[in-house]
């Protein structure tokens, strides 16, 4: 891959970084040698960025020919814009104080070059602040107010802009930068296509296990994808690969939907996308969703302060209580009295002003129907934790039990059953999704629909084996071919 630096004037960059090209912003818009390039990555550096100059348009040909601009013109849009600013750095709340509570006095400047900062000990905050806003020479202002410091502004720098004393740390920062290296793999094969799978093997609740992952890494290799793991340390890197497979488990107040959102932004394939992560993550939103279109589900309705009371009437006692972002069975609880649900909205209220309240099913188990791009992929049975009324339980000790997952084929489930997972997934997007039905006495009802679905070994790959990891691999790559991204 070419690295490119482009600037105004390169007569005016007198710092040299080795395995970099410096080449004017007019060359870089105008000669037809880099209008045609395949593969670059460039790093615009010019002074000027607002809309329609000279820096504007080389982040936004860049995007257009292929290559893997630094900054974006999202991320310039977003350094514009200062609610944005506010509203990102809100993440980084923790680690401001922390590495700014020390200072005496009440205003700090923190120069970020490539990520990075000539003290050490802001090295975490500068590469987190890279990370929400990518760019190449970063400036943030901070300002102690009623003794918390806040952001008062993140703006691109000029070269012009960095002290002589500093010029020396910026090219070895750019270096190091255009020197970073992806995991090394063995073979030699030639790829079309460039996935990064971002995966956490420390994670216990993550929705595959390293075996899944090895399988996956290996059908997509059969399938002309070289498929690289990658982590939330990663996030700066999205824009060198052509997709990405998000398996961790997603929030949207949380690096997964930050990461799934750049991807979007850089051109990527992506699953999870930033939409379904928000789609799926909040039953309220399905709630709404399933009502309009008449999926069949249990007795539904969204609580607040002023409709509790209705809840007897509606739904019934006992039913099923469900923050809006709750996920493995965490913060669902089943509420037998109106008393009860009142204690129980007291607290979630403090986090939401709506949750969800549906009437309570049981059965001895749960559909779950992965589908992805519309067609469903494997059918399971989710049985019931023993001794619990949920898929998966927890004993004294915190510790959790699982129910067991018994998967079918395909042509052994009943049509009507596939044919709703296929529609209650389609109100959501074109992603992969796993559907929790009901069957309740020959009837079925949707319960959620839920983004990145579990793909372990010897659970849902029991009834179609291998060929299970080789059709999301498959999707990728005909989605990246109807995108005419081949950069082979």
């Amino acid at each position: 891959m070419r690295r490119l630096v482009v600037v105004e004037n390169p007569k005016a960059w007198d710092l040299q970084i080795p395995g970099a090209e410096m080449v004017s912003a007019k060359t870089y818009l105008t000669d037809v040698r880099y209008s045609q390039l395949r593969d670059a990555a460039v790093s615009n550096l010019c002074r000027t960025s607002g809309y329609q100059t000279l820096g504007y348009y080389v982040s936004l040909l860049a995007t257009a020919r292929g290559h893997r601009p630094l900054p974006t013109v999202e991320t310039i849009q977003d350094l514009r814009l200062s609610p944005v600013i506010r509203i990102l750095s809100e993440d980084l709340e923790s680690l401001i104080q922390r590495n700014l509570r020390p200072l005496q006095s009440d205003d700090f400047v923190l120069s970020i070059y490539f990520g990075r900062n000539l003290a050490q000990r802001y090295e975490r905050l500068s590469r987190a602040l890279f990370h929400l806003f990518p760019s190449p020479l970063l400036r943030a202002a901070f300002a102690r107010e009623e003794e918390r410091w806040k952001v008062q502004s993140i703006r691109p720098i000029a070269i012009n802009e960095i002290p002589e004393t500093h010029r020396d740390f910026v090219a070895e920062s750019a270096s190091k930068y255009f020197a970073r290296t992806r995991p090394v793999r063995s073979s030699k094969q030639e790829y079309r296509y460039d996935l990064a799978i971002l995966y956490d093997p420390a994670d216990e609740d993550a929705p595959s296990d390293e075996r899944a992952i090895r399988k996956f890494v290996k059908a997509a290799q059969e399938l002309s994808l070289e498929a690289t793991l990658i982590g939330r340390e990663d996030y700066t890197q999205i824009a060198e690969f052509d997709a990405l497979f998000i398996r961790e488990v997603t929030s949207v107040d949380h690096h997964t939907y930050r990461m799934a959102r750049r991807a979007v932004a850089e051109g990527l394939v992506v699953i999870d996308d930033p939409e379904s992560i928000v789609r799926c993550t909040n039953k309220v939103f399905q709630a709404e969703l399933f009502a309009r279109h008449a999926i069949p589900t249990p007795q539904t309705m969204v609580v607040h302060e002023e409709n509790l009371a209705e809840v007897a009437a509606r739904v019934g006692f006992p039913c099923v209580l469900k923050k809006p972002d709750s996920s493995f069975s965490q913060g669902v609880v089943k509420i037998e009295t109106l008393e009860e649900l009142r204690q129980h909205l007291e607290q979630d209220f403090a986090d939401s002003h709506l949750a969800v309240a549906q009437r309570y099913v049981p059965s001895d188990f749960d559909w779950r129907i992965g589908v992805l791009g519309g067609t469903p992929l494997y059918a399971c049975k989710y049985h019931m934790a023993r001794g619990h009324w949920q898929i998966v339980g927890q004993d004294r000790r915190g510790r959790r039990r699982y129910g067991k997952v018994e998967a079918f084929p395909l042509h052994r489930i009943p049509r009507p059953l596939l044919e709703l997972a296929r529609a209650s997934a389609r109100w959501i997007g074109n992603g992969f999704y796993g559907v929790d039905i009901k069957e309740i006495d020959g009837r079925f009802l949707v319960i959620e629909v839920n983004d990145n679905p579990n793909v372990d070994t010897g659970c849902e790959d029991q009834g179609s084996g291998d060929n299970l990891y080789r059709a999301v691999m498959r999707f990728f790559r005909e989605q990246l071919d109807a995108r005419g991204q081949n950069r082979a």
